[in-house]
């Protein structure tokens, strides 16, 4: 088990929202990504869906206050999210060209959907935007996954995962879709992956 002091190092950190996605941004907070599971409690899960935007803060606070009064349905649930991103990483490497991991995938977005029960609507933000809102009814935590499940299916329905991409970096296991128009994205980020590789070209021709 981490430490506290690991977790307070990596609290430090903030979430990278860099895959145009909101699926794709989930698959990048596990290990593969960074080499740390950036979701390692059920706090921190929450933290990413308000940082993500899938909720607000008020929101976020019940979930807090609902883990502390059900800690084992807090478990289950964190547990649960990372078994859904194993399947989207999955998704988001193979999924183009592998007919049975996008069966696969449909198999657990439809497993998440199929058991939750609420109420989608769009509401006003206090910044004056709009945003889509799954409430759920009954179990508290059982809408949780339903924005980035919904996410991974609008990908499969509109067949972009054929714009899918990993970064270019080998140390980086990031994903992302590519949205440039001649599909050339090499990068999850230019201020980081980015930036690394060209100050590696730079050496190179330092020392050639």
């Amino acid at each position: 088990m981490a430490s506290a002091h690991a977790h307070a190092d990596r609290d430090r950190h903030p979430f990278a929202f860099v895959a145009e996605r909101l699926w794709l941004d989930f698959v990048n907070t596990d290990a593969t990504a960074r080499g740390t599971d950036a979701l390692y409690d059920f706090e921190r899960f929450v933290r990413w869906l308000e940082a993500a935007g899938v909720f607000d803060a008020e929101r976020a606070a019940t979930m807090h206050r609902r883990a502390k009064q059900q800690p084992t349905g807090a478990l289950a649930v964190l547990v649960d999210a990372q078994r859904v991103r194993a399947v989207l990483r999955t998704l988001a490497e193979r999924g183009e060209h592998a007919h049975d991991v996008r069966v696969d995938a449909l198999g657990e977005i439809n497993r998440v959907l199929g058991r939750s029960a609420g109420t989608r609507r769009v509401e006003l933000r206090a910044d004056g935007s709009f945003a889509r809102a799954f409430v759920p009814v009954g179990d508290a935590f059982a809408g949780l996954l339903i924005p980035v499940v919904e996410s991974a299916a609008d990908a499969l329905i509109l067949g972009e995962l054929g714009r899918v991409r990993r970064c270019a970096d080998q140390r980086c296991g990031r994903v992302f879709q590519d949205e440039t128009k001649n599909g050339r994205r090499r990068w999850c980020d230019m201020a980081t992956c980015g930036n690394r590789a060209k100050a590696a070209r730079h050496r190179m021709k330092l020392h050639s």
